[in-house]
């Protein structure tokens, strides 16, 4: 579809986002006013979420956190396991493939091996099977992965994260824009933060931001950036050669990427190499025979001596345990791994004031 039809086909659907608001906001009424139930747990329960579909990077932003706290807790990461294969609750293990539990699941398993990692699209059963758990095991922190709308779950601290290319307050509802609910939701999360920032903001940028977005006097505002690693292959034991040369900039690269936003990623293979050619798919993208034979095809296209397939990180769990790889591509099949960094000192720092919710948490459960 050319661009000038999906706006056409966006202006369409605009009269329809009203009616999606009304239904959003009928359900969060029913929350606020008791008649749907929302449970509290013994335990800190952090929610990683957004207001709006996909791209805002809560997975990095999960792993971040996971590694803020796994000296110090026991950690479990709870997610959906969106466009798994399996049903109901699962326990991650080294069995686990992106196909059964979920690329972001997965991506953080594979991530962080003695990790507690579950899958629940019912997250008060997750929650309930977790701390089921052996004493060994039993979580002493949970992360929600995208969870800002289960509201059958009340958590301690609720994150919420918008992409600074598209910030929740400037967005329309679905299926217009991209926001879940109306933007005043955001006033139900402790703190925010805007993600995926470019480098060259300066300090007049941070505050505009916060005075738009008209945070109540409680709330917390954060702004972080990604950072992209050195490449890595996809299938490490099957790679027969050194891969140095990979880091010249006069090699041609294929880009396929299934996630939301997709943009810095092109930006950054662009920044290193001297010829991309993207393919994109969908997000959370499950790659068939079709799709592979596609790729295969535009990859035999490339001219240059030198060339390989440069995947999202994302992409590389569902790429990984794909039966339809061929053998060929493992070792031209690789990956950016990417982080997150925060851009300014806030008065509380990002990572002390997580820290001080679980500490006090704590002590207040203790005292109760």
């Amino acid at each position: 579809m050319s661009s000038g039809n999906a706006f056409k086909l966006n202006y369409l659907l605009a009269p329809l986002a009203p009616l999606y608001g009304l239904g959003a906001s009928v359900r969060n009424l029913l929350f606020n006013w008791g008649i749907l139930s929302s449970t509290e747990y013994q335990v800190p329960v952090i929610s990683i979420g957004n207001l709006a579909v996909g791209g805002t990077g809560k997975t990095p932003h999960t792993e971040y956190l996971v590694r803020l706290l796994k000296d110090d807790y026991r950690v479990a990461v709870l997610s959906r396991g969106y466009k798994r294969s399996t049903k109901g609750f699962v326990l991650a293990d080294e069995n686990s493939t992106a196909q059964t539990i979920g690329d972001e699941a997965y991506q953080v398993k594979n991530k962080f091996p003695d990790l507690v990692v579950a899958v629940d699209g019912n997250r008060r059963r997750g929650i309930q099977n977790l701390l089921a758990l052996p004493d060994g095991q039993k979580p002493e922190v949970i992360l929600l992965d995208d969870a800002f709308q289960h509201r059958y779950v009340t958590p301690s601290l609720s994150i919420l994260l918008t992409d600074y290319n598209r910030l929740f307050y400037k967005d329309y509802l679905l299926p217009y824009g991209r926001l879940r609910e109306w933007s005043r939701g955001m006033h139900r999360a402790d703190g925010i933060v805007v993600t995926k920032c470019p480098d060259t903001l300066r300090p007049i940028d941070f505050r505009i931001i916060e005075s738009e977005m008209g945070l109540l006097p409680h709330q917390h505002l954060y702004f972080t950036r990604v950072e992209y690693g050195q490449l890595r292959p996809v299938f490490p034991s099957s790679l027969n050669r050194r891969i140095d040369n990979f880091f010249d900039s006069d090699n041609e690269a294929l880009l396929v990427a299934g996630i939301a936003s997709p943009e810095l990623f092109i930006k950054e293979a662009e920044k290193r190499y001297c010829s991309v050619t993207p393919i994109l798919f969908p997000d959370h993208h499950v790659f068939e025979k079709q799709d592979i034979r596609k790729i295969s095809d535009a990859f035999a296209r490339l001219k240059g001596t030198e060339k390989f397939v440069l995947v999202t990180e994302k992409d590389a769990a569902r790429l990984s345990n794909n039966p339809f790889v061929p053998e060929e591509w493992k070792e031209v099949l690789f990956y950016l791994p990417i982080t997150i960094e925060f851009c300014t000192e806030s008065v509380l720092p990002f990572d002390d004031w997580v820290k001080n919710h679980i500490i006090t948490f704590k002590r207040n459960n203790i005292f109760h």
